[in-house]
């Protein structure tokens, strides 16, 4: 009877503590901006992580801030991406298909492996929080820059 009781007591004491789990915070101060590299966009752009895929999540989250006329290159996510525009207005466009505009309060769903673009107009800045699905270590796979012709194209 003692033993089945002290089993009971662990048992117990295993799940109260998986219920009773550590939050984790981050803070912004932990987290600092970078400008975003020229080989994956073309003029000022400003990434903010918010945070990562870790063992508990298989998304990575980021605020993406592109001045005028800045734009990332072609890429896709092989599990997707959900892009909310948080402020200004810019540009999205999938391969093949016409550009559209974007604005704040919009939400863009970038299917898994869609070679698409987004960034800011060329006359306004934009920012969104950009939610991307990871796939084992892979959430982006980078291509070639968008040209100007393109990206002031239709």
């Amino acid at each position: 009877m003692k033993t089945k009781l002290v089993l009971a007591v662990f048992a117990l004491a295993s799940t109260v503590g998986a219920a009773f789990a550590e939050q984790e915070i981050s803070t912004a101060a932990g987290r600092p901006a970078s400008i975003g590299s020229a080989d994956f966009f073309t003029g000022h752009v400003v990434v903010e992580p918010i945070f990562g895929a870790s063992e508990h999540r298989n998304v990575s989250a980021g605020m993406v801030t592109f001045s005028p006329g800045a734009r990332a290159a072609w890429h896709t996510h092989p599990t997707g991406q959900t892009l909310v525009v948080t402020s200004g207005t810019g540009w999205t466009q999938m391969e093949g298909e016409p550009k559209q505009v974007i604005r704040a309060g919009d939400v863009v769903w970038c299917p898994p492996g869609v070679k698409h673009w987004h960034g800011a107009t060329d006359v306004n800045a934009m920012s969104h929080l950009a939610v991307t699905g990871v796939d084992g270590e892979t959430a982006v796979t980078w291509m070639a820059q968008v040209t100007d012709e393109q990206y002031l194209g239709d």
